[in-house]
């Protein structure tokens, strides 16, 4: 009897000996998981916690907490891209504002410093103060209009519209231009009316961002163009031109906000990189998508796709 006692008691102290070790080992795991998540926030490292453990509860509890410090990394990751993008932006409209009121302030000092101008010349410099103000006015409405969009601020309403005959007025409110510069200008449009769910001040908009895009980035290759085409459920419209185009590693950048074209096309041109994105936003409103492709000096097309309607 004894010994029967004696070896329930050993089992016993057995038992709770083994239950104190694997209590240690699971309050040292969590006292090193808390540790280090607390290093990884701190620290913003793209870290995991990762611990060797048989214990099927702290597995669940490893997941969990890795698919957390998943999503607080890309939050991350997008704040600060967003930081960095807000900087250019600030960069680049400052830069484009700045440009035209110096150019403004010259003007104002030489009509205050030159009291004996002739009128012609007081007409000239008034002039070229009348336009750089438009210059600013315009960047500053362009600002404005990207914030209203993104914040849903905008009336678009979506209709049936008429494709064929939205992108023939557009391309030839553009055709005098292109032909002065010297251009070839390839239009495709059918003749029979093709229809969308879209908004015509909207793709008025888009169009006219896109021909003036191929124009100033794309005329040293002598050529720009418009295609409309379909098939049984899209309507596309190809803006394209056979100049410079985008560079492969950029083609993924230039429809984010603040991203200019002169990054990897023209430098003669400047702007504030809102412009592709603005074309972006408007082409979302109207439940479509926008695409790009660029094969430089052959050809960079930008491809807008709208949901054809039949009725």
């Amino acid at each position: 009897m004894m010994l029967f006692l004696l070896i329930i008691n050993l089992l016993l102290i057995s038992v709770i000996f083994f239950q104190r070790k694997i209590k240690k080992e699971q309050d040292n795991t969590i006292q090193y998981m808390h540790g280090k998540i607390q290093a990884i926030v701190n620290e913003q490292t793209n870290e995991k916690v990762l611990v060797p453990t048989t214990n099927p509860k702290i597995q669940q509890l490893l997941i969990a907490m890795n698919a957390l410090l998943d999503d607080n990394q890309k939050v991350q990751a997008t704040h600060r891209k967003m930081e960095d993008s807000m900087k250019k932006m600030l960069a680049n409209i400052s830069h484009d504002l700045k440009t035209p009121l110096t150019v403004v302030l010259g003007y104002i000092e030489m009509l205050q410093l030159q009291g004996s101008i002739s009128e012609e010349e007081r007409q000239r410099l008034l002039t070229g103060v009348h336009a750089k103000t438009l210059e600013v006015l315009k960047i500053i409405n362009t600002f404005f209009d990207l914030a209203k969009l993104e914040a849903g601020d905008t009336d678009y309403p979506i209709t049936k519209i008429n494709v064929c005959e939205i992108c023939r007025k557009n391309i030839l409110s553009f055709y005098d231009m292109v032909t002065s510069m010297g251009l070839d200008i390839h239009i495709t449009i059918p003749e029979i009316s093709m229809y969308a769910l879209g908004n015509e001040e909207a793709l008025d908009r888009v169009l006219n961002n896109l021909l003036s895009n191929a124009i100033a980035y794309g005329a040293d290759g002598n050529v720009i163009g418009l295609t409309v085409r379909n098939d049984e459920t899209n309507i596309y419209i190809d803006v394209w031109d056979h100049g410079k185009g985008i560079d492969e590693f950029h083609i993924d950048n230039v429809f984010e906000r603040m991203y200019t074209l002169e990054d990897s096309r023209n430098k003669s041109f400047q702007g504030s990189g809102l412009g592709l994105t603005i074309t972006k936003r408007l082409v979302e409103i109207m439940d479509g998508s926008i695409q790009l492709s660029s094969i430089p000096y052959k050809k960079t097309i930008f491809t807008i796709t709208l949901k054809r309607i039949m009725y």
